[in-house]
């Protein structure tokens, strides 16, 4: 009886939602959980039907792992926008075809906003008219809702526009809405690049398939729990909670230091992302292609959340007008779309600040191109010296947008700028040095890392390919073996912001 009672309590935990300790794949749990997930895995590649069903199941329980009873919310997302979606291609008129892709557009955006922007649109009237104006409790964000919602959109506005047919199985769509390497965190896979993959027979898995997903789960890794953990936990966060405790140096060096551990909290949740994919015989498109080497902020949006910036021209700005309806248009048209796109990453003033500053921005670069002559889109057509210039201007312009991003309310940005304006203290340069080494090297090795060429980064992926297969795996037990190591010091992962 009490060996049945110690495998109950060991079993129990797996089988709950603890709204503390969400499921990441940063996690050694998920690490175990997904080996033992391949082990069954293989032997299903023939047989579509029970391998999307068998997927399905992993990825709703790994979902309720990460949002509880929201895992409902997913599955009737994934039966509306279904319905809808044939709906839409069996229309007999454009008006009703309008009428039904309206239908899944308002749903989807009324979910979205009741979730994400409830409270933030209670505290703007509470603000109007007084604290007492409205009793509400404080609403639970899904994980990951943004991100489903828009892959759903992306769907049925495809059907609408006559570039997609709709699916013919709803346990398909259900598979390609709630896919778990994705499914929280991006990227924002469209349905027309995911759908034909969906039953393919056999399920294959290439050499340079596994090498190049063994290689980017173990980036990742490194990425999101080494670099940006650590430097968050043992510097960032700190000079945020209080920057007027610290010298101007130190939160431009925060500043710093947070645009490092975004970009390695993003795009290392993608590229583990990716490469699960690609260990299941998956193919998702690339998230993150090394956005500080941008020399222009419109470069910086071809390199940065791809799949988002992708998802805001094709569905947002495109439908607006683009640059269809002359300049003056052309840039509010920009303006708007970034606006929308800071909603989208949080409900608060900063992210529209932050939004409005990108949209300003953009615009502001079209107009430059538009009567400069010679002026440069991209970096690698610019003369190096004209590059080295662009890429400093505009790294230094998107930190300044990453301070509104992290801030936790306008007052820390203005007490960031006063410090680094007021109280600079570069004297105190030694003993910041001293007191943060560990920081300060690995911020160094993050952004060296960075910032190496491409063809850097393809030499070091065809050599994990290449390795032998215990090689590979080996790589990849090292690196969770140190992440669990870092865990267990004291150091959990985590996500900033829930979309």
């Amino acid at each position: 009886m009490e060996r049945l009672r110690e495998i109950t309590d060991r079993i129990l935990p797996l089988l709950s939602y603890d709204p503390q300790a969400p499921l990441l794949f940063s996690s050694g749990l998920f690490l175990f959980l997904f080996a033992a997930f391949t082990l069954f895995y293989g032997f299903l590649r023939r047989t579509p039907t029970l391998r999307i069903w068998y997927i399905i199941a992993f990825s709703l329980y790994f979902y309720y792992k990460s949002s509880g009873i929201y895992l409902l919310l997913l599955v009737g997302v994934s039966v509306s926008d279904f319905l809808l979606g044939r709906a839409i291609a069996r229309a007999a008129s454009q008006r009703l075809r309008h009428g039904l892709v309206a239908l899944s557009v308002t749903a989807d955006l009324a979910v979205l906003g009741y979730f994400k922007y409830t409270d933030f649109f209670i505290e703007i009237a509470r603000d109007l008219f007084g604290a007492g104006f409205l009793e509400f409790q404080n609403i639970f964000l899904p994980v990951g809702i943004s991100f489903f919602l828009f892959q759903s959109l992306s769907y049925t506005i495809d059907i609408y526009r006559g570039t997609l047919r709709p699916l013919d199985r709803w346990g398909d769509y259900l598979f390609y809405l709630s896919f778990f390497p994705q499914l929280v965190a991006g990227p924002i896979v469209r349905a027309s690049d995911f759908l034909g993959q969906i039953r393919q027979n056999p399920i294959r898995v290439t050499r340079e398939m596994f090498g190049t997903g063994i290689y980017l789960i173990a980036i990742g890794l490194f990425k999101k729990a080494v670099i940006s953990d650590y430097i968050s936990l043992n510097f960032v966060d700190r000079i945020f909670d209080d920057p007027a405790l610290y010298s101007g140096a130190e939160c431009l060096a925060a500043v710093y230091g947070y645009a490092l551990q975004i970009y390695c909290d993003f795009s290392g949740y993608s590229d583990m992302a990716i490469g699960l994919a690609l260990l299941l015989g998956f193919r998702f498109p690339k998230n993150f292609d090394a956005p500080y080497h941008s020399a222009t902020i419109t470069e910086f949006w071809r390199r940065w959340h791809i799949s988002l910036s992708r998802w805001l021209r094709d569905y947002l700005y495109i439908s607006l007008g683009g640059n269809r309806k002359g300049r003056l248009r052309t840039y509010l048209n920009l303006l708007v779309t970034m606006l929308l796109g800071g909603l989208w990453h949080g409900a608060a003033v900063r992210f529209v600040l932050w939004g409005a500053l990108h949209g300003t921005a953009l615009a502001l670069h079209k107009i430059w191109l538009s009567v400069v002559p010679g002026a440069k889109v991209s970096g690698y057509r610019m003369h190096p010296l004209s590059r080295l210039a662009g890429i400093l201007v505009t790294f230094h312009l998107v930190c300044f947008g990453w301070l509104l991003f992290r801030a936790d309310s306008m007052r820390t940005v203005e007490l960031m700028l006063h410090q680094i304006r007021e109280n600079f203290h570069l004297h105190l340069l030694p003993q910041m040095l001293a007191g943060y080494g560990g920081v300060f090297a690995l911020m160094g090795l993050g952004y060296l890392l960075h910032l190496l060429p491409g063809r850097a980064d393809d030499a070091a992926r065809r050599t994990v390919v290449a390795a032998p297969f215990w090689t590979q795996v080996l790589l990849l037990a090292a690196v969770a073996w140190s992440v669990m190591q870092m865990q267990s010091s004291g150091i959990q992962p985590f996500i900033y912001f829930q979309f």
